[in-house]
């Protein structure tokens, strides 16, 4: 079995729960202790239920090691993948909502970096008339190992089978860790065009596939049974279509992070200044309406049990969670959890 356990590792690397959930729910399945596993990675398995508890890397590779082992299992990444997957697809759904093309969608991919901590992230290249998304680890030596690698691309490769009109399939996988004997679980994931012992592992598919529609989920519906992007501002004053335009707008934008008032006035075809006089008439201006967004989605989005806090964090828009919670507090005096709670 491959082994992490003594490669140096940031002490200030962290990874937040889900991703450590996702192998013992995997090792629940497959009969292990769950507790047994946690003690031989060192895991406080109280604090895994708080959604912005951190926790060391290094115990997520031990907890990966120990779960292989007890299972004897070198594809243990390829179905904690799945697992990944199915429990990130709400808010793949809710992004679904938002783009028209695989190209939006990739555009607003989720960075691995502020859903899980800091174990790498996923970034997109060209070759010839392919596109790769290839996985690249903050810590290189895991690239060499099979469990971190199959996860990303196993989840990727559910990701994009699922969001469009047409399946987005796999053309060839290549991998960074040597050959391994039996490769039959590789290839029902991936197909028969797989490479081994290659710089990074990636998938690519054909460069057409960025100009598939995406699905038209019915996935509009929350909780409450409101529309959660269409009618977030329904009930404002219909005659003025620049707030209602600009606030949907700024939903549409906030995924990417940076929303900005040049961004935004060219997606509504005025100029920056433009957007400027015109808030200034309403007696407001571009920075509060994007507070008011924020807040306001927020709360649409909290009430949805299906998505965690991270979740919600980025799809405000927020580098992490500490700094959505920090703004949600000052904007509702409790913190994200708290309110959720009540």
């Amino acid at each position: 079995m491959n082994d992490f356990i003594g490669q140096s590792v940031d002490p200030s690397w962290t990874v937040y729960a889900a991703p450590l959930n996702a192998i013992l729910q995997v090792a629940e399945q497959l009969g292990l202790s769950k507790q047994l596993l946690m003690k031989e990675a060192g895991i406080d398995g109280s604090e895994l239920n708080i959604p912005d508890r951190r926790f060391p890397v290094n115990a997520y590779f031990r907890l990966y090691q120990a779960t292989a082992s007890a299972a004897d299992d070198p594809d243990l990444g390829l179905t904690v993948g799945r697992v990944t997957f199915l429990k990130g697809l709400n808010l793949q759904l809710y992004l679904a909502t938002v783009c028209k093309s695989f190209r939006d969608y990739l555009n607003l991919m989720p960075s691995n970096v502020k859903l899980r901590g800091d174990i790498g992230c996923v970034t997109i290249h060209r070759e010839g008339d392919l596109v790769e998304l290839r996985w690249e680890p903050l810590m290189p030596e895991t690239g060499r190992k099979r469990f971190v690698s199959d996860e990303m691309l196993a989840a990727s490769a559910g990701i994009f089978n699922s969001l469009c009109v047409k399946p987005v399939r796999v053309m060839k996988a290549n991998f960074s860790y040597a050959k391994p004997q039996n490769i039959s679980k590789l290839e029902d994931t991936f197909g028969r065009n797989l490479s081994f012992d290659k710089p990074f592992s990636s998938l690519f598919f054909q460069r057409e596939a960025l100009k598939y529609p995406m699905l038209q989920q019915d996935y509009h519906e929350g909780p409450d049974h409101s529309h959660p992007f269409r009618d977030f501002f329904e009930e404002e004053d219909p005659s003025d279509q620049l707030l209602f335009t600009l606030k949907q707008s700024i939903v549409r934008y906030l995924p990417e992070g940076e929303v900005t008032i040049a961004k935004l006035a060219a997606s509504m075809h005025i100029s920056r200044r433009t957007l400027q006089r015109r808030l200034s008439e309403r007696g407001t201006n571009f920075l509060n309406v994007l507070q008011e967004v924020r807040s306001r989605v927020a709360l649409r989005y909290l009430a949805d049990d299906r998505l965690g806090i991270t979740e919600i964090a980025f799809l405000l828009g927020y580098a992490d969670q500490g700094s959505f919670s920090s703004a949600f507090k000052s904007w509702h005096g409790v913190s994200p959890r708290d309110y959720r709670q009540k």
